[in-house]
């Protein structure tokens, strides 16, 4: 299906009602755009900012149908969107990024494999199917290592690490056995990423390298520029810009990587991507001339991307569950910025807002 070059007012769907889609309405609204959001969850925050919502299950035809004709294109703010709901939608409005990078990506396995089929590192890895599979996988790439679902995993969630002293078997009952894969653990140095954008016409432009401190496995800080080599940063962004075009991707991704010292050498692998804005590249909103979520609209609706420069070294704070309640300290905090999500429960592990802090190069923007 031929992508449109889309015109102030006219409609961008978004499949998913989170904190990603509600910026992602924000930043379209700066451009003249409007969205439309599609999600199961009446409580959904990005419902807030829509000029129009539809709440319905993922699987209700009649409702996606009247979704679809009262947009021009459709997006998704999150990767795990049902493989029959994006062919549906596909077959009626152009879906951006295209649905076959959602398979690739929502397959742990098919990810890891499109990777390495690149020549791009990552961890050792594995498929378990079977209990001969996963004694195989352990013995063939050893412990401590990390199994994981094949699908549904985000935030620390479908994974168990298995030790020296640790029950394989057991592990994988603790997944319900459901289809996994196996990898072996990376000593890493430290985290980093890059949110990288792709144009229709293949224009890509990349935001700075990210270094990430996560707890519990939910991203806690962000730090951009990363405190890596120059030659680092050159061979991150490299490999985003690789993924980017082997997808023939549309839109804005986030890549995680690890950084693992080599000597007095680093290399780089490639944890995870997701299609989507990325919850390391939320520093953009406010320390960058362009942010993640513009560009993403920009690459949606056929127009240029910007060439991002930054206001000075970013840090970005996730308020997690009840951390929310502190926003108030940040309120006069000098160079902070304050992204309240309008959830109203504040669960455990839950991201409720976010602050970014800019402190200025005395080069000036980068």
């Amino acid at each position: 299906m031929t992508l449109p070059v889309l015109k102030p007012d006219a409609t961008i769907g978004i499949l998913g009602g989170g904190q990603l889609g509600r910026m992602l309405a924000l930043a379209a609204a700066r451009l003249g755009l409007r969205c439309h959001a599609y999600a199961p969850d009446t409580d959904s925050c990005a419902f807030q900012v829509m000029r129009h919502s539809t709440c319905a299950a993922y699987n209700d035809e009649a409702a996606l149908e009247r979704f679809a004709d009262s947009v021009d294109v459709i997006t998704y703010e999150f990767e795990n969107v049902p493989a029959e709901t994006a062919a549906f939608l596909a077959a009626r409005r152009p879906v951006i990024p295209d649905p076959k990078v959602l398979a690739t990506t929502q397959d742990r396995l098919a990810e890891k494999s499109f990777v390495s089929g690149l020549g791009i590192a990552t961890a050792p890895y594995a498929a378990v199917a079977s209990p001969t599979d996963l004694a195989s996988a352990v013995t063939a790439i050893g412990v401590p290592a990390v199994l994981k679902t094949r699908r549904l995993g985000y935030d620390g969630k479908g994974q168990k690490m298995i030790g020296v002293k640790d029950d394989p078997a057991a592990a994988w009952s603790g997944l319900r056995q459901v289809p996994a894969i196996l990898e072996g653990f990376v000593p890493f140095e430290r985290e980093i990423s890059v949110v990288a954008a792709r144009s229709a016409t293949g224009q890509v432009e990349c935001f700075d390298v990210t270094e990430n401190e996560h707890r519990d496995h939910i991203l806690k800080i962000s730090r951009a520029p990363a405190a890596v080599p120059g030659t680092v940063a050159t061979r991150a962004r490299e490999i985003a810009v690789t993924l980017a075009e082997a997808f023939g991707y549309v839109g804005v991704l986030g890549v995680e990587m690890f950084l693992v010292r080599e000597g007095a050498d680093y290399s780089v692998l490639v944890n995870e991507i997701a299609p989507r804005v990325h919850n390391s590249g939320h520093w953009t909103l406010d320390g960058c001339t362009v942010s993640q979520f513009e560009q993403h609209i920009r690459a949606v609706a056929g127009w240029p991307l910007a060439c991002p420069l930054r206001h000075g070294r970013a840090e970005m704070t996730n308020l997690i569950g009840t951390e929310i309640e502190s926003y108030r300290q940040w309120l006069d905090v000098p160079g902070a910025s304050v992204h309240l999500y309008g959830k109203t429960e504040p669960r455990p592990g839950r991201k409720m807002g976010h602050v970014t802090r800019i402190i200025p190069d005395a080069a000036g923007p980068q």
